[in-house]
């Protein structure tokens, strides 16, 4: 049976992102990304029957060739076994996702962890995209495993940095359960800017001052957004800016640090760091439904997950391509996520048979007069540009 078009120019793209894999690893990861994003499955099942139908393949065969793709070189069979070296793959998924603009100024990552019900943590580094955002690098744990996180993230990050050219200013948002002074100089280190965000414990003093304050005597609601260079928490002090923003419809404060002063950026970029919770729930429930997935090995998720953000990422680009047709921003497809329009429009386009386009993704950060605040995220084009 014929290969969809479609398919075939799939098959050429990743092999071409990832051109250092085998031919027969990219042609499963493109096989697996496929099936995965039109299925809206990451099971094995559903995606093999999907593409034994679809394309006359043996579902037994396909079957073992998804499986062996997650299994670690001493578990599969045949002499020219490989394994798949998933952290390997991690600069070539951040140029191939940076190619969608052109000569990008200005890129913004996730850092955040993700939960797997009680199975997993996933320590987890995203470009900022459209309301969602691309994992470029990651690091699975077992649920019961104990340990230090710091170095974990150090190599991630270190993994990534020489995919992206140092022309290009880099802003790293972290969540608040994240604050590390040791990795806030490493991110600097990489000529990176980190903002992590800090709970309202511990002192602070000016950097010209003598005496120590409070922090949680600095913030009131719906006061306007403010920064001080100060150092920070007594104990183990941090030289750094500190952004304070508590805005009359927010629940709570939001103090983060940063090396960048207010006049450096356009706007606070803060908020949309909660993008990447939209792309936990777009791989989850909302999406691929990862929860459902059975693998009971951390190092195989962790190559599920490379299935994973391959499908996503073509998700997003045909998204971002069938949102730019649309005809208003009152058109109800403005409602929902790329990820669910990227569906959306390759479903389509399969069934009517028509050829799939992608366009550069947007740059634009938003610059209004005023700051944004922690929830005003809805809408925005994306920051980067």
């Amino acid at each position: 049976m014929p290969i969809p078009q479609e398919l075939e120019c799939w098959q050429e793209e990743v092999s071409s992102a990832f051109a250092h894999l085998s031919q027969s690893q990219a042609q499963v990861l493109a096989l697996y990304s496929y099936g995965m994003a039109i299925t809206q499955r990451c099971g094995q099942t559903v995606v093999v029957v999907f593409l034994s139908l679809l394309l006359g393949m043996n579902g037994h065969n396909l079957r073992q060739r998804f499986k062996e793709f997650t299994y670690e070189k001493a578990q599969k069979r045949g002499e020219k076994r490989r394994e798949m070296v998933v952290k390997e793959q991690f600069a070539p998924l951040l140029r191939w996702v940076l190619r969608h603009w052109h000569k990008p100024k200005q890129v913004v990552l996730g850092v955040d962890v993700t939960y797997i019900k009680d199975r997993y943590m996933v320590l987890c580094v995203s470009v900022l995209y459209g309301q969602t955002a691309i994992p470029v690098a990651w690091h699975v744990l077992s649920g019961n495993v104990k340990g230090k996180w710091h170095p974990l993230w150090v190599d991630l990050l270190v993994q990534i940095a020489p995919a992206i050219p140092a022309t290009v200013q880099v802003l790293v948002l972290f969540d608040r359960g994240l604050y590390s002074k040791r990795l806030f100089t490493v991110v600097r280190q990489l000529g990176w800017h980190p903002f992590m965000r800090i709970r309202l414990q511990g002192c602070y003093k000016r950097c010209n001052g003598r005496n120590w304050h409070d922090l949680k005597h600095l913030p009131f609601r719906g006061m306007s957004p403010r920064t001080l260079r100060v150092h920070c928490f007594k104990g183990d002090p941090l030289e750094a800016v500190l952004w304070i923003q508590w805005d009359a419809a927010a629940d709570k404060p939001c103090l983060f640090l940063t090396d960048l002063a207010s006049r450096q950026l356009k706007n606070n970029p803060y908020p949309l760091r909660m993008w990447i919770e939209a792309a936990f729930k777009d791989f989850k429930r909302g999406g691929l439904h990862w929860e459902q997935s059975k693998i009971a090995d951390a190092q195989r998720m962790e190559r599920l997950l490379l299935v994973m953000t391959v499908a996503l990422l073509h998700l997003v680009r045909l998204g971002n391509a069938a949102s730019s047709t649309l005809a208003s921003a009152s058109d109800p497809a403005q409602r929902l996520s790329l990820v669910t329009l990227g569906w959306l429009y390759l479903v389509v386009y399969t069934i009517r048979d028509l050829p799939l386009t992608v366009i550069p993704f947007a740059p634009a950060f938003p610059s209004p007069k005023k700051y944004l605040p922690l929830k005003a995220t809805q809408g925005l084009p994306y920051i980067c540009g």
